[in-house]
């Protein structure tokens, strides 16, 4: 890739001419290099599937960069755009660090990269039978808090803004 300088003729210009590509720079530089060869490239499955993935994460983040404010929110002062935050948003899932009981309370510790929107608790039996279910509070932070009066074992499912969901 050549770095070009000083030349009013292609000082600005981006995108592809014959058999060369120009890319600016965020700091103003251009670069100049040949176009790609792709023609006797073959994807395979995995990759296949990662494209169509990035795909549906594409459409999200255009349409999510637009019409939610924390994206553009959490862009600011950055190097990232809302678009970067939301794609970013789209392909990681909240983290569930610990769920625990405490006088009659479950707590639920769980963080996003950036919300977690919903936090569902479901207590089961032995069986498997669901004995009771709600929705936790935010209470501070990462942390947030539902009062269900069962015993038995607890599953919690965290959302995120993009609609990721994680178990545990």
């Amino acid at each position: 890739m050549a770095k070009v300088r000083s030349n009013v003729l292609v000082r600005g210009i981006s995108g592809g001419i014959w058999a060369l590509v120009f890319r600016q720079m965020p700091n103003g530089e251009t670069y100049v290099s040949s176009s790609p060869d792709f023609s006797r490239r073959i994807f395979s499955q995995k990759q296949k599937d990662h494209q169509a993935r990035f795909q549906e994460a594409a459409a999200y983040a255009r349409d999510a960069a637009k019409h939610q404010p924390i994206y553009a929110k959490l862009a600011k002062g950055t190097v990232k755009s809302p678009y970067n935050i939301a794609l970013s948003d789209w392909f990681n899932a909240p983290v569930i660090h610990w769920v625990e009981r405490r006088n009659g309370v479950i707590q639920v510790r769980a963080s996003d990269n950036v919300m977690v929107t919903k936090v569902e608790v479901t207590i089961r039996d032995e069986a498997g039978t669901v004995l009771a279910k709600g929705l936790a509070v935010a209470v501070r932070d990462d942390l947030w808090e539902c009062a269900l009066d069962a015993t038995g074992s607890v599953m919690v499912r965290v959302w995120d803004l993009a609609g990721n969901v994680t178990e545990g």
